[in-house]
C-alpha cells in the first residue's frame, strides 16, 4: 500500500503528477487544484514537489531536485513555496482537516 502520509506529487524528471489513491475521493476541483499547482511548481522551478501530512496532521510541501539538476532554481523554489502556502492557506488548512477527520 502507498505512503497514506503523501498526498501528491509532480516530478520535473519524469513530467508526472501523483495523487496518493487513499485520496481519491477528494472533489475533483480539488484534485484539479493540486494537479495544476504542482505541475506549474516543477515547470517553473524544476525538482521534484510532494505535499505531505506530518504526523499532527499538518500539510508540508517538500521540494527536491537531482544532484546534477543545473536547472533546478532553489532560491525561487523557496520563494514559490512561501508564494503557495499564503496563496492557498484556505485549501490547505481545508485539506488538513480532511486528513485529522478521515486518516487519523
Amino acid at each position: 500500500m502507498d505512503n497514506p502520509k503523501i498526498l501528491c506529487g509532480a516530478s520535473y524528471y519524469e513530467q508526472k503528477f501523483y495523487l496518493n489513491p487513499v485520496y481519491e475521493k477528494l472533489p475533483q476541483q480539488v484534485k484539479d487544484e493540486l494537479k495544476v499547482m504542482c505541475v506549474m511548481f516543477v515547470d517553473e522551478v524544476s525538482g521534484i514537489i510532494m505535499l505531505e501530512f506530518d504526523d499532527e496532521g499538518n500539510l508540508r510541501i517538500v521540494v527536491t531536485s537531482k544532484e546534477d539538476d543545473f536547472y533546478f532554481d532553489e532560491i525561487g523554489s523557496g520563494l514559490k513555496v512561501r508564494q503557495m502556502q499564503n496563496e492557498k492557506r484556505e485549501l490547505f488548512e481545508q485539506l488538513e482537516e480532511y486528513y485529522r477527520a478521515t486518516c487519523n
